[in-house]
């Protein structure tokens, strides 16, 4: 990689050192204690360790630092500026069943803005980083957007909403609206790899509503600094605090725009 930051170091340094019971704990996963949160809501031993670790490994570096946790929740630093937004195993629900497509998600907000981020698959060993001005990376190598400008050509990530989770109807017309313009959908589980995959070229797109500040935050900087732009479905800009997310390479962003709008 040519950006090698302090930032780099510190989130990197914390999400290896929480991937390594990660791993340990994906090939023992039917030992895990798991509770439930919600309707298709899951948190595990697992999710817990990870956070802690790094909680630790981040204030250990930046203790002034505040936190917003997917289990944790919010804790106020010194630091008003700044904040980590983490989720320790974005996924749950593919690492509960066997599935190596989770990610832990680090995101670093300055005065209500994301400016720098990390996705880690720690099963691939992929890790997906940006840092505001100086590009996104994946591993050593840099990263951009697809080129593609036909919807026809693409491939168009997703998420479905699931049981206890709203919009089933409204979600099933934007993907009948979808499906017979693209070349392919995907619902892999993982909102902050499918931004990973759009920064990375994988996908040309992303689209779902209703997720968290935890989901989203490393993604979003990872589009933007890959080239992508990043809106709400209906074109606004405040997808962090609503969870609606629309993310696609420069050329095809408005095409997709429309076909969701016209559902």
């Amino acid at each position: 990689m040519a950006l090698r930051s302090a930032l780099w170091t510190v989130m990197t340094g914390a999400a290896q050192k929480a991937a390594r019971s990660l791993k340990r704990d994906f090939g023992e996963v039917e030992q895990l204690q798991v509770s439930q949160k919600g309707p298709s809501d899951f948190v595990s031993a697992a999710d817990l360790k990870a956070e802690k670790v790094l909680r630790i490994e981040l204030a250990k570096a930046r203790p002034r630092f505040g936190f917003l946790m997917e289990e944790g929740g919010e804790v106020a630093g010194e630091d008003a500026h700044h904040r980590w937004i983490i989720d320790p195993i974005d996924g749950t629900t593919n690492f509960l069943h066997g599935i190596p497509h989770f990610a832990i998600s680090i995101g670093l907000e300055m005065d209500g803005e994301i400016i720098a981020g990390l996705v880690f698959n720690p099963i691939t060993d992929e890790m997906f980083y940006a840092e505001k001005g100086k590009g996104a990376f994946l591993n050593d190598k840099r990263l951009r957007v697809s080129a593609r400008s036909t919807l026809s050509t693409c491939v168009i990530a997703t998420g479905i909403p699931f049981h206890g989770r709203p919009g089933h109807k409204p979600y099933l017309k934007q993907l009948e609206r979808v499906m017979d313009a693209v070349a392919g959908v995907r619902r892999m589980g993982t909102a902050s790899l499918d931004l990973a995959y759009v920064a990375a070229g994988r996908c040309d797109g992303f689209w779902e509503a209703g997720l968290r500040p935890w989901d989203i935050a490393a993604g979003v900087i990872l589009v933007r600094e890959a080239g992508g732009f990043i809106t709400e479905l209906d074109g606004g800009k405040n997808f962090m605090a609503s969870g609606d997310v629309l993310a696609a390479n420069p050329k095809v962003h408005k095409q997709l725009f429309d076909l969701l709008a016209a559902a």
